[in-house]
């Protein structure tokens, strides 16, 4: 029996370090695997910048009525048609063309990976300028994160159609907003996946408004990533082996 109690030891430390991944990241991440990602916007081709400018031309025309026109449409989206956005229906439907055209524009290459933290909460930490989400703590009995301004609770699921600004994905999403006295200040983190399958995605938004509505921070990240195998960062390769040089005939 003395012989097996350090197999036993070993087995339950075995157990207790691969933590089971909360359901939020399954399929997305894998506890300690480095991940390749992009942090990047969301681009419809340039020449659509011409109906933007006369839609733009048409609410400052009327913009009670376009205020109360965008409030009604869905976040994200191409505003419905309307004769009083400025344009024919026929310019409706180029910019409708030109809008499906849109990619996504990588700025920066990062890494992410996710790990267990300190009282059974699990963080994903990311390089460059996604680490500004590696503060939050996400713990799975609470279904919440934790940012150093407060706690991010489960809001309303993301279901995303094909012509929301990022396309068509579904996700969670987690929210804080809190008055102060001094300003407002709100925290949203969404993460999910593309109707494609291919590519997981995560939005973050930081910002704070002072008492006037002026914006004091504003930080907007939406952060693309290839799932499964394809996604992963591949570990460096080892040096090759150098064997040592004969010695020298005299």
């Amino acid at each position: 029996m003395k012989y097996h109690a350090p197999f036993v030891a070993i087995s339950l430390v075995a157990s207790l370090s691969a933590a089971e991944v909360p359901k939020i990241f399954a399929g997305l991440f894998e506890q300690e695997v480095p991940v390749k990602a992009q942090i990047g916007v969301v681009m419809p081709p340039k020449e659509i910048d011409s109906y933007i400018a006369k839609v733009e031309k048409a609410a400052r025309s009327d913009p009670k009525w376009f205020r109360e026109f965008s409030a009604s449409a869905r976040p994200g989206a191409p505003l419905p048609y309307d004769e009083r956005l400025g344009l024919t229906k026929a310019e409706y439907d180029e910019y409708m063309v030109l809008w499906n055209k849109r990619e996504f524009k990588p700025m920066e290459e990062i890494i992410m990976v996710l790990r267990p933290s300190a009282g059974d909460t699990w963080t994903l930490t990311s390089t460059g300028g996604a680490s500004a989400f590696s503060t939050l703590r996400y713990s799975a009995a609470n279904d919440s994160f934790r940012s150093p301004n407060g706690e991010l609770k489960r809001i309303d699921d993301i279901k995303a159609e094909s012509t929301s600004i990022l396309g068509e994905w579904s996700g969670f999403e987690w929210k804080f907003e809190e008055d102060t006295g001094l300003g407002k200040i709100k925290e949203n983190f969404a993460i999910g996946r593309f109707a494609d399958k291919k590519y997981g995605i995560i939005v973050y938004r930081a910002q704070e408004l002072s008492t006037e509505n002026t914006r004091l921070l504003d930080k907007s990240l939406v952060v693309r990533f290839a799932l499964g195998k394809a996604g992963q960062a591949k570990a460096p390769a080892p040096a090759p082996e150098t064997k040592p040089a004969a010695p020298k005939k005299k």
